[in-house]
């Protein structure tokens, strides 16, 4: 019998053709969500043929290392079969470069790869029958190029999830524990227990009444039919429960099996998912971001393993996982993608989708809706222009009724704009007010306009440059003094923008893209309590001759809300919010592309060799790398730092982690470094050496001279 897995005991042993014929149909279901179960079934079936060779059955009793994954994409290759040749090849390694004609047996690329040298393997044929490949059941968009590597792409997801699982439960006895979620259809009844009370109110004439118009339009919105939606719901107007209804609504409608919440910031996703939780119940809801704790980290439940692939009917998510999962090669991260057919996507605060990658992320969102059932949702105060980058084929159906009505009921406060100012002048303008939000583009621009109010009571500063276990810590405190209505000035980076609920009598704001204005402006008089007229909104840019520097990557959001803020007397108008996007847009011009991902997918359309593995490369959300400083003040920390340099390492220890630590950009943690400030204690791994580097007021400290490095 010829092996393809024994057991770690020793004791048991699976067949190749037994794990064959269960990651085939493993395979096939998952591939029917996009109607290509056949598709599935054959490359589950032929994915590791090459395990036939006497080469591989040495190497599981401990012999040396073979290539089993080209086997099987040889046979599709030799049949014209690129496309389960490429998910077969990389089932292992990633999806490859097709390369070229050139390509010799040693270059990683799928021409290379096809002219490799095997052991031999044709005992399959006494055990195994290649089957017949349909044509892909693709509707094309655009050149097809884009639209035949997604369904690569695709497919690919559903065969190494298969061979994941399929192995995996040969190796536990089938104890895994996945799995056992409610269905739709029950999340859906909790979903309408927990809001029925509110459907009964009709008074427009207050923010339950106005809540609960949108919260109606929503469920009998989720009965249409699937396609793109937006839900442009002005701040306060109660877009997460409202949202979160149409999605289960609209799946319950047509049969969908989960909804997936992409956030931009794991603040709100935190928030969000806290409220689904308390809906829906802990078991059914999935935060996938660097942040999340799980309770018993010695322990896998079926929440820990459904991050793997996003087996689980609500997935919240990040912009980050999301999209470089879609352009990933990677089997780890691709695992996941064929559970994104058959859903519905919600883009919370959609004005946030990467603008330097918003050709591809949008060419993706739309192969999404075309080819695979899913239904999109993008959800925002500040609804972007985007039907013109989606495909003719598709439109985009508005859910909130009477949007400017909801955006002129739910405004709290005015703005005010006073051109520029010097920054001591603003200092003694923040020092009027009791109670405010002073908001600055830059962490350097915080920290003084924070050091020169520091001794007044009650001023406190959030950045990036807080590990996330203080900036909680101090959120708690502001609330707390906002809630008392004691004396409270915060003088923050955008990070308090979204997904952190402060009610602030008075907000001050430094010229930036309109959409970050306005969300600045919905921290201001959040909960209605006060009149809208004493609430304001102050825009204004800082002094030139002062050393302010505006990131690079504000420079033309910037500029544009300048000529808007010329043009509009109300930059939260709709008119504005669309104005500005509409230039932004057009400014980027080929930026919105910049590694011109779709045209390189395009490109491939006749020769099937596309750029899997450069394009994974190239598409980078976050562009600066960072390196990760472990701040060890508190006791547990101590504890996580002496754990990693013992050598532990796990996915659930690093999360853990992740709350006392602070990312910097390489020269920041070239100048830390270069002083002696850091101890190395795992590969890419620093803490902190110097606890006064860090401050209570001020978080990580990155001033420091390269001279003044100590020597231990």
């Amino acid at each position: 019998m010829f092996l393809a897995h024994i057991s770690e005991d020793g004791l048991r042993e699976q067949s190749i053709l037994e794990h064959l014929k269960g990651t085939a149909d493993l395979a096939c279901r998952f591939a029917s969500a996009f109607d290509s179960g056949d598709w599935g079934y054959g490359c589950g079936l032929l994915h590791d043929i090459g395990k036939y060779s006497d080469g591989f059955q040495k190497r599981l009793h401990g012999g040396k290392i073979t290539d089993h994954a080209t086997a099987g994409a040889k046979e599709l290759y030799q049949k014209n079969n690129y496309v389960g040749a490429y998910c077969i090849s990389g089932h292992h390694s990633g999806l490859l470069d097709g390369g070229s004609a050139a390509d010799t047996g040693g270059e990683a690329t799928l021409k290379g790869r096809m002219q490799k040298e095997l052991d031999d393997y044709q005992e399959f044929r006494n055990e195994v029958t290649i089957p017949a490949f349909k044509a892909p059941p693709l509707k094309p968009l655009g050149k097809g190029g884009f639209s035949l590597s997604f369904f690569i792409r695709m497919l690919f997801s559903c065969l190494v999830d298969a061979d994941y699982l399929d192995t995996e439960a040969f190796m536990t006895d089938g104890c895994a524990g996945r799995g056992k979620f409610d269905s739709i259809e029950t999340l859906f009844e909790r979903l309408y227990l927990y809001v029925e009370s509110w459907l009964k109110n009709e008074e427009l004439s207050t923010v339950n009444g106005r809540r609960t118009e949108i919260l109606k339009a929503c469920l009998e919105r989720g009965k249409e039919e699937q396609g793109i939606f937006r839900l442009t719901v002005p701040t306060g107007g109660g877009k997460t429960v409202s949202s979160l209804a149409f999605a289960l609504q609209h799946a319950r409608k047509h049969k969908l099996v989960r909804v997936i919440y992409v956030i931009p910031y794991t603040s709100i996703i935190e928030q969000n998912a806290q409220i689904f939780k308390e809906i829906l119940g802990d078991g059914n809801v999935l935060e996938d971001h660097c942040n999340v704790v799980y309770e018993d980290p010695d322990k896998l439940n079926k929440i820990q393993l459904a991050a793997e692939n996003w087996d689980c009917p609500v997935v919240v998510t990040t912009n980050v996982q999301f999209f470089e999962s879609l352009f990933s090669n990677k089997s780890t991260k691709c695992r996941k993608l064929h559970n994104m057919a058959d859903s519905v996507i919600i883009f919370d605060e959609a004005q946030m989708l990467p603008v330097n990658y918003l050709k591809p992320c949008i060419q993706a969102i739309s192969e999404l809706v075309y080819n695979y059932h899913s239904t999109v949702v993008l959800c925002t105060a500040t609804q972007p222009s985007l039907q013109s980058f989606f495909p003719p084929q598709l439109n985009v159906a508005e859910i909130c009724p009477r949007v400017q009505e909801q955006y002129d009921f739910f405004r709290r406060t005015v703005f005010r704009n006073v051109g520029e100012i010097a920054e001591a002048e603003l200092t003694e303008q923040l020092k009027e007010h009791t109670q405010v939000l002073c908001i600055l583009n830059s962490r350097k621009g915080v920290q003084r306009i924070f050091g020169m109010l520091q001794e007044e009571e009650g001023t406190y500063h959030l950045s990036t440059f807080m590990y996330p276990r203080h900036r909680k810590k101090l959120l708690t405190i502001i609330r707390d003094r906002l809630d008392k209505g004691l004396p409270c000035r915060l003088i923050a980076t955008s990070l308090v923008e979204a997904g952190v609920d402060f009610d602030f009598p008075s907000v001050f704001r430094e010229l930036a893209g309109v959409d970050s204005m306005i969300q600045a402006a919905g921290r201001c008089n959040r909960e209605g309590r006060r009149q809208k007229e004493t609430c304001v909104t102050t825009i204004f840019t800082l002094d030139k001759t002062e050393e302010n520097h505006i990131p690079q990557s504000l420079k033309l959001p910037v500029s544009i809300s300048g000529q808007v803020a010329e043009t509009y007397d109300d930059i939260a108008s709709l008119e504005a919010i669309a104005d500005y996007f509409s230039r932004l847009y057009h400014f980027r011009g080929e930026g919105l592309d910049a590694k011109n991902i779709v045209g390189q997918m395009e490109e491939g359309r006749r020769s099937l060799l596309f750029p899997f593995a450069t394009v994974a490369k190239q598409f980078r959300l976050i562009e600066n790398d960072t390196t990760t400083i472990l701040i060890d003040r508190e006791p547990e920390a101590q504890l996580l730092a002496e754990r990693i340099r013992r050598g532990e390492y796990s996915r659930q220890l690093i999360r853990d982690t992740g709350q006392y630590c602070v990312n910097v950009y390489e020269q920041d943690f070239d100048k830390l470094n270069g002083a002696g400030r850091l101890e190395a204690i795992a590969p890419g791994f620093y803490v902190l050496r110097n606890k006064e580097q860090y401050s209570e007021e001020m978080g990580l400290q990155i001033q420091v001279e390269r001279g003044e490095a100590v020597i231990f």
